[in-house]
């Protein structure tokens, strides 16, 4: 699973992503900072089921503040995206290749409106963030347009109507997008399965929906801490009622998550507050920074990064954490408690698990163990979201 951070230059995107890491990113407040994809681990939050074990975890990847559990993801920053970029604009070529990869997006947009459509810094409040989602999906859906494009006409006489035959072949010749048979399926139904009897008008619909289901994508309305930019936020959920659309201060964030990394404040990403270490002495420029957060940011919620992770992982992708375990021992051979949580598709099975920890577990199954409550369960059970799982193995 690869989460792509996505965004015009100068939106803060690079700013969320290295809030998100702590990676060692380039920030600047100038077009095309970003050149190269960046790629580090992020994190989502869950609690974590060390408390209902009266222990403490001791996570080998990953970690654990407080019982909330933080287990890695992998994220991308790549290129900003202009206007344009489906022709080549900008990086565009480079930034839509280097996106293909992504499982789902995270679109950072500048809410307070103090950066127009080039990335160039203006006014606050003098540029409309609605335009950016906008462009941002006319981009998006003319890249995969070209994509589907190339070699349709031959592709589609080659194609017999036959309705698992159409299904097979779309997703074989567009698997380089990330399309299922099962995706195939979905967005043909309401299709002529003559796909030679195509309009240009279906095929632009056919390319959308594939970028839809291939790239579910989030809002991340980023500097909503510059006044007015509340107003911005407001009118974007009216007008995009499909997307989740998140309030979100990232250069608070990464304050925060800075200043607990150098034992300034206690701090766990996502929650409302902060504490200043005991014997802490801040100079007057922290004691200003940590008080702006609190009082125009934390008091109506929180900076709203964390919320963006969990929300692309568990609702646009649907994965669930589950941690290996067993009934008599929760440690591994190292004396670590519970060291170990995986992120699985939703639906997943007790063998999907096994195969997840090792492929010999997988081909020796027998039975496995609902560490919680001791049941046995059989290779087709379902897990669900935070099952403490023993798998028993022949090999």
């Amino acid at each position: 699973m690869l989460i792509g951070i996505v965004g015009k230059p100068s939106c803060g995107k690079s700013t969320f992503f290295k809030a998100a890491t702590l990676a060692d990113v380039e920030i600047a407040n100038y077009p095309f900072t970003t050149i190269k994809p960046n790629h580090a681990i992020g994190f989502v939050k869950i609690e974590c089921v060390d408390k209902e074990f009266g222990r403490q975890c001791n996570p080998r990847t990953g970690f654990c503040l407080n019982h909330n559990r933080f287990v890695p993801m992998d994220l991308l920053d790549v290129a900003g995206l202009v206007p344009g970029a489906s022709e080549g604009k900008g990086m565009g070529n480079q930034f839509l290749d280097d996106l293909n990869q992504a499982n789902a997006l995270i679109h950072v947009i500048d809410v307070s409106g103090s950066t127009n459509e080039n990335g160039e810094s203006v006014l606050a409040l003098s540029y409309d963030p609605s335009k950016d989602i906008q462009f941002f999906e006319d981009e998006l859906d003319k890249w995969f347009l070209r994509v589907v494009s190339k070699g349709w006409d031959r592709f589609t006489r080659q194609v017999r109507v036959d309705t698992l035959e159409v299904y097979r072949a779309v997703s074989k010749q567009l698997s380089g997008l990330g399309v299922t048979e099962e995706i195939a399926k979905d967005c043909l139904k309401n299709f002529n399965l003559d796909l030679s009897a195509w309009s240009n008008e279906e095929l632009y619909k056919f390319a959308r929906m594939l970028r839809e289901k291939t790239k579910p994508m989030i809002i991340a309305a980023n500097k909503i801490d510059v006044p007015g930019s509340e107003e911005n936020y407001k009118r974007l959920i009216e007008k995009f009622p499909n997307y989740k659309i998140f309030a979100c201060s990232a250069e608070a964030e990464l304050a925060l998550r800075e200043a607990s990394r150098k034992g300034l404040i206690d701090y766990i990403p996502g929650e409302k507050d902060f504490k200043i270490k005991e014997g802490i002495d801040l100079v007057e420029a922290q004691k200003r920074a940590l008080e702006f957060i609190k009082n125009e940011i934390l008091t109506k919620g929180n900076t709203g990064v964390q919320d963006v992770l969990n929300y692309a992982v568990f609702d646009l992708l649907k994965y669930i954490a589950i941690f290996p375990g067993g009934v008599s021992k929760l440690e591994d051979s190292e004396g670590r408690v519970l060291p170990d949580c995986f992120l699985l598709k939703c639906g997943s099975t007790a063998l999907d698990f096994a195969y997840k920890l090792h492929t010999d577990l997988g081909k020796g199954f027998i039975r496995a163990i609902d560490v919680k409550t001791k049941r046995t369960v059989g290779k087709d059970h379902i897990l669900k979201h935070r099952d403490v799982v023993e798998i028993i193995s022949s090999k």
